[in-house]
């Protein structure tokens, strides 16, 4: 929970920086952060945790079409090492979006980016979601070793890839609940996919924190440079 001075603070922290972003997503085709990557079609297996939380995405099962998109955040060049990204988008009506960085998975080095080179380690929600279990966070693993993080070798390496995704709740351990499997990049490989973790969180789950509360401005400066409107704002749809 923030309190409320530490919640003013956070708001108005996120309305300065939406300002830099929506001039970066006018520059950057809608992408001020993670500009260039690669948009894999995929399929989505959710197996569920094996036991009940009362959290109806990570208890379900089924099968789901679905987008995800590696990507260098700060788009350097190789060999230099940059905050990795795994975004997914699961189609329906809302859909729902992860935003996950490369991050580590012990208990507090899941709350920390890391920078790395490598695609193949774990990447994270960083922010924690609120539910009726208590805070979650969520990891996606690749099942893959030296995996390129440049756009030439993700379309050459990513069709095929599995990825687990897995959820802590509390200071839990972390616990599979489903899979994702990677088809071929589309071409141009990667097309205009707009990703909001706060605005289409997995049902069952809530955007919540300082991290939420701070993106939440950058995001909707970045859809309203480019004349998207989020669907919570007037004009949207």
């Amino acid at each position: 929970m923030v309190g409320p001075v530490p919640a003013l603070l956070i708001d108005a922290a996120g309305r300065v920086v939406a300002r830099p972003l929506a001039a970066l997503a006018r520059a950057r085709a809608g992408k001020p952060m993670h500009p260039v990557g690669v948009a894999f079609p995929g399929r989505l297996e959710r197996s569920g945790l094996g036991r009940r939380t009362g959290i109806g995405w990570l208890d379900g099962t089924g099968t789901q079409d679905v987008v995800v998109r590696l990507s260098r955040g700060a788009g350097l060049p190789r060999p230099l090492p940059d905050l990795l990204g795994l975004a997914v988008r699961v189609a329906g009506d809302p859909p729902v979006d992860l935003l996950l960085s490369s991050a580590g998975e012990g208990r507090l080095t899941r709350r920390v980016p890391l920078l790395r080179r490598d695609a193949a380690g774990p990447y994270g929600s960083i922010m924690a979601y609120r539910s009726c279990a208590g805070p979650v966070w969520l990891t996606a693993s690749p099942a893959a070793t030296g995996l390129p993080s440049d756009r030439t070798g993700l379309i050459a390496a990513g069709p095929g890839l599995q990825v687990t995704l897995c959820a802590a709740i509390g200071a839990g351990p972390w616990e599979p609940f489903a899979r994702i499997t990677l088809g071929t990049p589309p071409d141009p490989p990667d097309p205009p996919v707009h990703f909001d973790a706060v605005l289409h969180a997995p049902p069952g789950l809530r955007a919540d924190g300082p991290l939420a509360r701070f993106r939440r401005p950058a995001y909707a400066a970045a859809r309203r440079a480019l004349g998207q409107p989020l669907a919570d704002e007037p004009g949207s749809r």
